[in-house]
């Protein structure tokens, strides 16, 4: 497959509204919006599993999956959680696929999530 291939291939949107779409599948990749537990009730480690899951899911849909993953970004409400959230990643990593990685504390869109997890990754 050429550049000018993958360059004419039409944009795609998954999950669009008004506002955003949970994924765009553009130039051999996809972009993940940022992913959140639907049950904000869990602890960290709870959350960052559900989070996961729906990556995993859009990762799906766009037709590829987590061992093509480039980079993520991980936002924490509170960096005392980054052992929780490590403790889930390492599981759900791919063992010699990592991707890129960076990990901050910031204000999340509601109190009660924990974390919040974007993921861009190649198409096969």
């Amino acid at each position: 497959m050429t550049q000018q291939d993958t360059m004419a291939r039409p944009i795609v949107r998954l999950d669009q509204n008004h506002r955003r779409s949970r994924a765009v599948i553009a130039g051999g990749m996809v972009y993940l919006a940022g992913q959140v537990a639907d049950d904000k009730s869990g602890d960290i480690v709870a959350q960052t599993r559900e989070a996961l899951g729906k990556v995993d899911a859009l990762l799906a849909q766009a037709g590829t999956d987590k061992s093509r993953a480039v980079t993520a970004q991980i936002w924490l409400a509170d960096m005392a959680d980054y052992d929780g959230l490590n403790a889930v990643w390492d599981e759900w990593v791919v063992p010699g696929q990592t991707p890129t990685r960076c990990c901050g504390r910031v204000e999340l869109a509601d109190p009660a999530f924990r974390v919040e997890i974007v993921v861009t990754a190649a198409l096969p």
